[in-house]
């Protein structure tokens, strides 16, 4: 009796090392964003599809561009993200239906890298809104 026991258990031991060793783990299931386009589709309930929004990334990883489209699947509006080479964004990119320039976002960034300040323009370079950021802790 023992060893049908002891015999079990270890059949159970090995089942549930073989099952963790097959589980992905939050890092083999990170996907790499270097060169990858994301596309998300509308289905109907007759299973017709129409495109809803698509995000590009760069070679280094970066989001680089990022639009919406309607339910007829043609552009409402587009955004193209610009990079320094401290790896911030320096300016943000709104352009219409007809990718027409609307506006442009500028950003400061405080001694830990997060967003201080950020300038909106319209497409002249007139400024048209500035926000700033607050962080605050918990333990303030």
């Amino acid at each position: 009796m023992k060893k049908n026991i002891l015999t079990a258990l270890t059949l159970l031991l090995a089942c549930l090392a073989m099952a963790a060793q097959n589980t992905p783990s939050a890092e083999t299931t990170k996907i790499d964003k270097k060169n990858l386009v994301v596309k998300e589709w509308n289905a109907n309930a007759k299973g017709a599809r129409t495109l809803d929004h698509t995000t590009v990334y760069s070679p280094e990883g970066k989001k680089i561009e990022e639009t919406e489209y309607d339910y007829a699947g043609k552009q409402k509006w587009r955004k193209r993200f610009e990079w320094g080479a401290n790896g911030v964004m320096t300016r943000e990119l709104l352009y219409d239906e007809r990718n027409k320039l609307v506006n442009y976002k500028k950003f400061e960034f405080n001694e830990f890298g997060k967003r201080k300040v950020q300038y909106t323009y319209d497409p002249k370079g007139k400024l048209i809104s500035t926000k700033t950021y607050e962080y605050i802790t918990k333990d303030a």
